[in-house]
């Protein structure tokens, strides 16, 4: 019988341990992991996973970072750190290694050679600040190409980073955008709209007077504040009608917030636009959601800078979920923040060049709109047009999509591809490099590039529509003010109450437990 039990014991523990590494050799290849987190943060997305399994050939990733980092950077490493098993774990192609350059000679000098160049960083030792010599970055190489990012600082945006890397890397056959200016006077900057692209494609400006390229697979299109030649217009007509796609920023009214002095456009331009369906109105859009200005107000014996809302400048929040290619390009996105744009209308004439037009985004129903004496003051006791809002949210973008796929897309904002405009809002440069991507058919990274969480105001902070429309801002923001100060209040006393309250919930529990344990020994 003792022999019977000792056998058995033998057999169930080789049963249970050849079961644990067959299970161990299992997940290594096949698992799943749960991410709780509202936007997936610890977890590659789908567009990750589509671009690694491009991979036909060995990737391997240097990562030069410093062992000994300071504290907030500790846990940057770690994430690194993570996220690189996630994509080892997706595809055998993937071998990652991290240096300690400082640790040596001839590691520190392979770092230099990569392109990884130190950086120097304030750190907290023995209740002293010293000035440390860090090293933060890392090298893709992938045949005989090479990405690098020289510096990695926080977490925010590394999936993307990284799978962008690695999507130029494999990606051979780069598409070519074009950026042609319509305008005759000075033309804008855009640096940063061209070091987004080069980014991903290939980026060439193109001269409006000569026929646009063949190899243009996407053309952008800045907006004017006059006629254009007719030459131009035939050879943008050419483009369409070839079955090519075009992203043209185009305003109705031409505006000025240094002189506050705006003027609707004449141009022929509306015309081609209107061609193709899209009826863009010489108006300016108000919005009771929407950003803020710096306006100079005297304080007694003192002038300071306020922050006041500008409905000139919408905060869109309502996109076209419903159509399948619209949902591509908003998808999780945000928020998109045009200045000054413009009202368009989808004509209803029925063109047999066109098959169908949709809108991508709109104002909200707090909406209005301003057709003639153009007034661009911030003061609502200056600008009753401010108070007359209320109306149904206006198009601000729509899409023309042709009977030859070709697509025309609008956004009634002249200056949303410049640095001084449309540019300088982070989300607004996500939504132009999505709407790029669709028009190249290339969606790899547009979910990816939408994860980051980058707006979540309080709605308690939002004052009612009908509330709002009538008061002025001066009451509006001492309304907000008194709202916000009751929550900071909140925030001090409510924590602490809890806390005295499950002190004094658990001191109760164990008194009466103490009680139940006298009677039972005394």
């Amino acid at each position: 019988m003792l022999i019977k039990n000792k056998n058995s014991f033998i057999i169930f523990v080789v049963a249970l341990v050849t079961g644990l590494i067959l299970l161990n050799l299992t997940s290594r290849d096949i698992f799943h992991r749960f991410d709780l987190t509202d936007n997936k943060k610890f977890s590659l997305s789908n567009s990750s996973e589509s671009i690694v399994s491009k991979l036909d050939d060995l990737l391997t990733i240097k990562v030069y970072f410093s062992d000994d980092l300071p504290n907030e950077l500790g846990n940057t490493r770690r994430y690194l750190q993570d996220i690189l098993e996630e994509y080892r774990a997706l595809s055998k192609n993937v071998k990652f290694f991290f240096h300690d350059p400082e640790s040596d000679a001839e590691l520190e000098e392979k770092a230099r050679k990569d392109g990884i160049q130190p950086v120097q960083m304030q750190a907290l030792e023995n209740d002293q600040m010293v000035v440390k010599k860090v090293y933060l970055g890392m090298v893709l190489l992938f045949e005989n190409k090479k990405e690098i990012i020289p510096l990695i600082q926080t977490t925010a945006g590394l999936e993307y980073m990284i799978s962008t890397k690695i999507k130029s890397l494999i990606n051979i056959d780069k598409k070519t955008v074009g950026l042609m200016h319509l305008s005759n006077v000075e033309q804008p900057k855009t640096e940063n709209l061209t070091t987004q692209l080069n980014q991903h494609y290939n980026f060439r400006s193109i001269d409006p007077k000569n026929p646009i390229p063949g190899n243009i697979n996407v053309l952008l299109v800045t907006g004017t504040t006059d006629s254009i030649n007719e030459k131009t217009l035939d050879n943008l007509n050419q483009y369409l009608r070839s079955g090519n796609r075009m992203l043209f920023t185009q305003s109705g009214v031409n505006t000025d917030i240094q002189t506050q002095q705006a003027n609707p456009i004449e141009s022929n331009v509306f015309d081609f636009l209107k061609k193709y369906r899209l009826d863009l109105q010489k108006n300016l859009v108000l919005d009771s959601k929407c950003g803020n200005v710096q306006v100079r107000q005297s304080v007694g014996l003192f002038s300071m800078n306020r922050a006041v809302q500008y409905p000139f400048f919408p905060i869109v929040d309502s996109f076209n979920i419903y159509d399948t290619l619209s949902n591509i390009i908003v998808n999780n996105l945000e928020q998109v923040l045009p200045l000054f744009p413009s009202e368009i209308i989808i004509d209803t004439l029925q063109n047999d060049e066109v098959k169908n037009v949709v809108h991508l985004f709109k104002s909200s129903n707090n909406s209005g709109k301003m057709e003639s004496n153009f007034m661009l003051s911030p003061d609502p006791q200056q600008n009753p047009f401010l108070k007359m809002l209320g109306q149904d949210g206006k198009i601000l973008a729509a899409s023309s999509r042709l009977s030859n796929n070709g697509e025309l897309m609008l956004l009634s904002d002249s200056k949303f591809l410049s640095d001084e405009g449309g540019m300088s809002i982070p989300d607004n440069v996500v939504f132009l490099m999505n709407a790029v991507d669709y028009l190249a058919g290339d969606k790899d990274l547009i979910s990816l590039r939408s994860r980051e969480i980058t707006s979540r105001p309080l709605d308690i902070l939002q004052l009612p529509d009908n509330v709002r429309a009538s008061m002025t801002q001066e009451e509006i923001d001492k309304e907000q003010d008194k709202i916000k100060k009751r929550w900071k209040l909140a925030n001090l006393v409510l924590p602490s109450l809890l806390i005295i309250g499950f002190g004094i919930f658990r001191m109760k529990k164990e008194k009466e437990q103490a009680e139940v344990l006298k009677q039972i020994y005394d």
